[in-house]
């Protein structure tokens, strides 16, 4: 079963970085103030990419090293891989 990373631009301009199934559901639960604690917190201004892999395990191996990314770094990333 394939597993998304997932990238959120929020309203103060912070990128958040998470992981999924189904990316539709889990962009609007954050929406919707039912995701994360930090995007109740920094409400999501929009989607900026979704990343397929595999399975959940390299899914969260990579959303440890997008983490890990400057903020210009995870924007480019973005603009690289886009919303599917």
């Amino acid at each position: 079963m394939a597993w998304f990373v997932y990238l959120i631009e929020c309203k103060d301009g912070s990128i958040y970085t998470g992981i999924a199934i189904d990316v539709d559901a889990r962009y609007a639960a954050h929406k919707g103030g039912k995701g994360a604690r930090y995007t109740r917190s920094h409400p999501p201004r929009r989607l900026l990419a979704a990343i397929e892999y595999a399975d959940r395990s390299a899914a969260s191996k990579a959303e440890y090293r997008i983490k890990r990314l400057s903020p210009r770094d995870k924007r480019e990333l973005g603009r690289r891989h886009g919303v599917r």
